[in-house]
């Protein structure tokens, strides 16, 4: 595994890190044992309505990214929250806002393994909570089986894996992660698919970022693992955030030209 400067935001042909390297780096400021750093508990209307846990820590530096800069500095902002506390705040938000589903979001949720399934060992039992959603860029899932296999025990959770691009050159320039690492959540679909967990593939095919005939591409690897799962593709279009504006012009994308551009759909 690789070792370097941990990075924070992505500049424009720097030099490409490996993901597992800053995961396990990442998770030296997220993790303690099963506790997690959160810097919210709040419920939103994505999905229908849902509980989130607001964590810290990603081992991807999108420049389209929304997160807030807890992703960049990690340090920085957060507290650490056990598995208990973590879902007695999101049954809170949950029944403060009268839903009935949860995720952890803006972050990386397979960091910090061991807080993970404690606290969906707790969602599981919890009849307030019907649905689990557990979006992730699948880096931890491809390269190790045994975690899938981990998860399917729940049956309360539902995968969205994240894809970033349609090639593994596309893969490096949006997320600074080497080239070989775009086949990892390719094969956590694989590991997915083994182990039958409830999932679905969502992918960043904004025109303005990805050209038709990568799309074209992304489609075809997800088809040659299964065309089910290539037919219910969730299209994502990248949003003017603040934090996004500003990762884009450190990475030397003009946001202004950016989303001024038509947003017209293959």
């Amino acid at each position: 595994m690789t070792t370097g400067k941990y990075p924070r935001m992505l500049v424009r042909r720097s030099k490409p890190f490996n993901p597992l390297w800053v995961a396990k780096e990442t998770e030296k400021i997220v993790c303690d044992n099963e506790s997690r750093k959160y810097t919210a508990f709040y419920a939103t209307g994505v999905y229908g309505g849902i509980a989130t846990g607001y964590a810290v820590g990603c081992c991807f530096r999108c420049f389209f990214c929304w997160s807030d800069w807890s992703r960049d500095f990690p340090e920085l902002y957060g507290e650490f929250y056990s598995a208990e506390e973590a879902y007695r705040n999101i049954v809170k938000a949950a029944k403060k806002w009268g839903v009935r589903r949860a995720r952890i979001s803006a972050c990386e949720p397979t960091l910090c393994r061991d807080h993970l399934v404690k606290l969906l060992e707790m969602i599981d039992k919890d009849d307030r909570i019907e649905l689990f959603i557990l979006e992730t860029n699948g880096i931890l899932f491809g390269v190790n089986r045994n975690y899938v296999k981990e998860i399917s025990s729940f049956k309360k959770v539902h995968v969205r894996v994240s894809l970033k691009a349609g090639t593994p050159e596309a893969f490096s320039m949006r997320t600074g992660a080497v080239k070989e690492a775009f086949y990892l959540p390719f094969e956590a679909i694989k590991n997915l698919l083994k182990y039958n967990v409830s999932f679905h593939v969502a992918a960043m095919t904004d025109p303005r970022l990805m050209s038709e005939n990568e799309c074209l591409e992304l489609i075809r690897r997800l088809r040659e693992i299964n065309d089910v799962v290539a037919a219910n593709l969730e299209e994502e279009i990248c949003d003017p955030y603040d934090t996004t504006i500003v990762r884009m012009q450190v990475y030397g994308v003009n946001p202004v030209k950016f989303f001024r551009k038509k947003l017209i759909w293959y």
